[in-house]
């Protein structure tokens, strides 16, 4: 996966005072080839799909894929994916999630 650190780079111009802080929470997962735009935050265990570009802050357990990168779901911090509302028991493990705001977290 890549990380960018500036929004407009120029390799003949210097902006080493243009570089944005990306921050990646507490178990948020990044698949292979994704690219990450810097100034963005990964929430907690946040799934990043392989290939994916993430342009925007991605929510806590969102499962994000595509270009540029749109939550198709939520997934559970142990890794399995939730049902399409998120909201319920996790198959694989039994952890609850409820809604909060636009996101879940567990209860």
């Amino acid at each position: 996966m890549v990380f960018t650190n500036v929004m407009n780079p120029r390799s003949h111009v210097p902006r080493k005072n243009e570089y944005r802080r990306t921050l990646v929470r507490r178990g948020a997962s990044i698949g292979a080839n994704a690219t990450i735009v810097c100034g963005v935050t990964l929430g907690e265990y946040a799934f990043i799909g392989a290939g994916a570009v993430v342009t925007k802050d991605v929510l806590s357990y969102a499962l994000m894929a595509g270009v540029p990168a749109r939550r198709i779901g939520w997934m559970c911090q142990c890794g399995e994916r939730l049902p399409d509302s998120g909201v319920g028991r996790c198959a694989a493990c039994g952890t609850e999630y409820v809604r909060d705001g636009n996101g879940i977290r567990p209860v």
